[in-house]
Order: C-alpha cells, then sequence, then structure tokens
C-alpha cells in the first residue's frame, strides 16, 4: 500500500528543472507545496487501475512505473514506462485510462487533482508545461509505433537501452562505463518491445559479445560502447545521440 513519506520542498526536489513545475516562480512553487504529498510505492504495487477515480495527478520523483492495458480474456499488453519527471494524469479528466504499477520502488509528487486544475487554468506556463510533456509523450509513442512495427529484434533492444540511456540522470557525464538499472524483467522488456524472452536474451548476449554491453546479471548493464549502440538502433549515426 502507498504511504506518505517527508515532503521534500519544490527548490529542492531532484527534478525540479524537468517536471511540470519547471517554470514556476516562487509563489507559483508555494502554491503547489500547498497541495502535493509524497506518496511510496513498493516495486509490482498498484499505483492506479484503469477506470479508478483520478483524485490526484502526479509526477515521479524517482523508480519507474509501467503503464498497461488488460483485455478482456485476461492478456496484458504494456504501452508506455514512467520515469523520473514523468506525469501521471490528464486535468480535466476524472477517470485514469491505463493501469500504473510500480515496476521498481517509486516516490510520486501528488498534487490534489482539484486545486492543480485550479492553478492550471489560472497559470499559462503550467499549461505550457503540461502540453510540452503530452507531446513528447506523442512523439515516443510514435516512436514506439515504428519500433513495434518496422525494427528489427536487434534495433528493438538497442533502441529500449538507448532510451534508459537518455533518461538516466548519469547521462549528463557520459562517464564510460555508463552503469544502468534495467527496471523491468527480461520477460517485461519482451512484452514491451513485442519479443519473446529468448529472443531478447540473444540480443543481448549478442551486443555483448560485440562489447557494445557488459553485464554480469540480468538487473544490470555496462554501456561499453554508446556509438555503436546508437547505430544499433537503426534510426540513427553515431553523432545523432548528443
Amino acid at each position: 500500500m502507498a504511504s506518505s513519506t517527508l515532503k521534500v520542498k519544490c527548490s529542492e526536489c531532484p527534478i525540479r528543472h524537468r517536471a511540470v513545475c519547471a517554470r514556476c516562480d516562487d509563489d507559483e512553487l508555494d502554491m503547489l507545496e500547498g497541495m502535493k504529498t509524497y506518496r511510496s510505492f513498493r516495486a509490482g504495487e498498484a499505483i492506479l487501475w484503469r477506470g479508478e477515480n483520478l483524485l490526484f495527478v502526479a509526477s515521479v520523483v524517482s523508480g519507474v512505473a509501467t503503464l498497461s492495458k488488460t483485455l478482456e480474456d485476461g492478456r496484458t499488453q504494456m504501452v508506455g514506462l514512467l520515469l523520473p519527471s514523468d506525469f501521471i494524469g490528464r486535468p480535466g479528466r476524472k477517470e485514469i485510462d491505463f493501469d500504473v504499477t510500480a515496476a521498481t520502488d517509486v516516490t510520486l509528487c501528488c498534487f490534489q487533482r482539484a486545486p492543480f486544475e485550479k492553478m492550471v487554468d489560472e497559470t499559462p506556463h503550467v499549461s505550457q508545461r503540461l502540453m510540452e510533456l503530452a507531446l513528447d509523450e506523442l512523439d515516443a509513442a510514435r516512436d514506439w509505433m515504428l519500433l513495434l512495427g518496422r525494427k528489427t529484434a536487434r534495433e528493438k533492444v538497442a533502441t529500449f537501452i538507448e532510451m534508459l540511456v537518455r533518461r538516466s540522470d548519469t547521462n549528463v557525464t557520459f562517464s564510460f562505463p555508463l552503469t544502468l538499472s534495467l527496471p523491468l524483467t527480461r520477460n517485461q522488456v519482451a512484452n514491451y518491445i513485442g519479443l519473446t524472452f529468448e529472443t531478447v536474451s540473444r540480443q543481448l548476449s549478442a551486443l555483448k559479445q560485440e562489447q557494445v554491453i557488459d553485464f554480469n546479471d540480468r538487473r544490470h548493464l555496462e554501456i561499453l560502447d554508446l556509438a555503436a549502440l546508437t547505430i544499433a538502433t537503426g534510426d540513427k549515426d553515431a553523432d545523432g545521440f548528443m
């Protein structure tokens, strides 16, 4: 079950300059302080169920959550990942459209929906930032449509790893080897990128053999050659990452 944790001041928040509040001034941050709570969820715990009444919207402060939908026959498809600074919920909508589950331990900065929606209506640059986040999400969805529809198994696995590198807090320094924690099991990765567990394992082993990546267990990777990884995604050259 979710639990409340000690609040962190907005000015000290690790996602302060990437989240929905990125352009807020001091007065607006004070308003957010009055409507926010921190909630934590353990890995595997449900954060929200599809169709559930949305009492709050939230920014992911730390950890990774999955978005998924379950069909009537019980099949479940993962349709997205939520990483630090990503936003959960849509102002004006009273229900959540996806199941949201903590893939790792997750901390959320939650805002009461009604006062947050009022602030969005009255604060243009908050609504603009929300639009930017929504457009980024749309671009990511289009990229994932390309991945699922056209990319080879190798390109899919490389694209998934590169996405984690892009969203990693450590990627600013590009210190190599770059160590990444995998937020998903290989079965979950396979579900997310439309492959089998065996195919994901084979492609990871091939990238390791080519000294693009390295790993000693199933939950941690080292990026040895970012240029080669970028080329392996199939949609940009080695200079396209920077």
